[in-house]
């Protein structure tokens, strides 16, 4: 169901304004801080033709956002199998999942899908998984280490965050490669404009995906193991015996999203952050000479060049944020990139400093009631692979002319980084 056409605020009309009189949507995609800076010089929220959403820019005001989760709902956020187009519908039939999960949904609802995450990603159980994790990071880049050269996203850090949280969740090493080409499938069907046939082809794959975690759901009901898959299938079924279709459905639907959020997040925020820090060349260098700078460069890098740009929200009635009112229905995008960037909160926000003493008020991971589960995680796999590539590669460099090649997105930032070639 369609949203009302939003109505613009006149405090929106001089931002909107100049922001057409160039290209706006390369502005966006391409270099979203310059629109975020004219956002945030605004009284309050304004909205953006260009991608047909009011956009939160000043800190404050994503927190107020985030907090109110009554107004500014995540319920209808994400898209749905309803979505699709009848014949790329049908490529899904008969496959268990595509119900509601702990992103698209308020309230009690999100509270129960929440709750085992909440449980299961205990510090105590992300401290067990760090060395795995270095593990597994310096397998990869034993891979290519005497190459003298490598496409980091895909020889680096694709694999690595599949594999942590693969092996949270309890994935055998094939299935995690299964489940990463899901992922990209799912990604074709709803988001990429191809043309219908490779849409269906699609969602066949992300069937395929489904299944896999139909299977793993229905074997770990019969024998229990310690890892997130296990603590799902107890939360969404407790008791014994076989699953029902019901509790299937609603199983599968939150362990492909668990997977999804945590490869689609944690990829872009390792590649920008070597990206940021090669392309500040002294502090790369600084890194690898004191490598108890390494948490504060992790802090930084999400600051600076958050993963996740905004989140979608859709207000469930007239809500009036930072002064200004926004009509029921409407599309919000909460920019925690902007946050991160805001002045009035972060000294010397647009610049890269991985010295600089942490306000310890960055947004990168959310507030709120829906504020990212998988926070440490991803910070645990930025240090992991900080300290592999500044013991192992001390002389990383970006390669001739690579400035890492960015796609179309306001919400992942790899839109993402999808290239980014290396040398040393």
């Amino acid at each position: 169901m369609c949203a009302p056409a939003p109505v613009v605020h006149k405090r929106c009309v001089r931002f909107t304004q100049d922001m057409t009189a160039s290209s706006e949507s390369d502005i966006w995609f391409q270099d979203p801080y310059a629109a975020y800076a004219h956002g945030r010089a605004q009284h309050g929220p304004t909205f953006v033709p260009a991608l047909n959403a009011w956009v939160v820019a000043r800190h404050d005001d994503v927190l107020e956002a985030l907090r109110r989760a009554d107004d500014f709902s995540s319920a209808n956020t994400l898209p749905m199998d309803d979505d699709l187009s009848p014949a790329v519908r049908a490529g899904l039939a008969g496959s268990v999942g595509g119900g509601r999960v702990v992103v698209n949904s308020d309230g009690a609802e999100h509270r129960r899908y929440r709750a085992p995450l909440l449980a299961g990603l205990t510090p105590a159980r992300i401290e067990a998984v760090v060395p795995v994790v270095a593990g597994h990071a310096r397998a990869l880049v034993d891979v290519f280490a005497d190459a003298g050269r490598v496409e980091f996203v895909s020889g680096f850090a694709a694999p690595l965050a599949a594999g942590a949280i693969g092996h949270l969740l309890g994935l055998e090493p094939d299935d995690i490669g299964r489940a990463v080409r899901g992922t990209s499938q799912a990604l074709v069907m709803h988001f990429l404009p191809v043309g219908e046939e490779e849409k269906i082809a699609a969602a066949r794959e992300f069937a395929a995906m489904r299944s896999m975690f139909d299977d793993y759901a229905q074997r770990r009901r019969e024998q229990p193991r310690d890892d997130l898959c296990t603590a799902l299938v107890a939360a969404f079924a407790p008791g014994e015996g076989e699953l029902t279709l019901e509790q299937r459905h609603e199983i599968v639907s939150n362990l492909q999203n668990l997977f999804i959020a945590g490869f689609i997040t944690a990829t872009p925020l390792l590649g920008t952050m070597v990206l940021n820090l090669l392309r500040h060349r002294e502090q790369w260098e600084a890194l690898c000479a004191d490598p108890e700078l390494i948490p504060a460069a992790v802090e930084e890098a999400l600051r600076y060049d958050t993963s996740l740009q905004s989140v979608r929200r859709v207000t469930t009635a007239p809500a009036t944020l930072g002064g200004v009112e926004i009509p029921a229905g409407a599309t919000v995008l909460v920019a925690l990139a902007s946050a991160n960037r805001d002045p009035a909160v972060h000294d010397r926000p647009d610049e890269f400093d991985i010295t600089r003493v942490a306000s310890g008020r960055q947004v990168s991971f959310g507030h709120g009631p829906h504020a990212c589960v998988g926070a440490q995680l991803f910070r645990e796999e930025a240090k992991a692979t900080l300290r592999v590539l500044t013991e192992r590669l001390p002389g990383l460099r970006l390669a001739p002319q690579e400035e890492g090649t960015m796609g179309h997105s306001v919400i992942p930032r790899d839109g993402s980084l999808h290239v980014l070639n290396l040398a040393w």
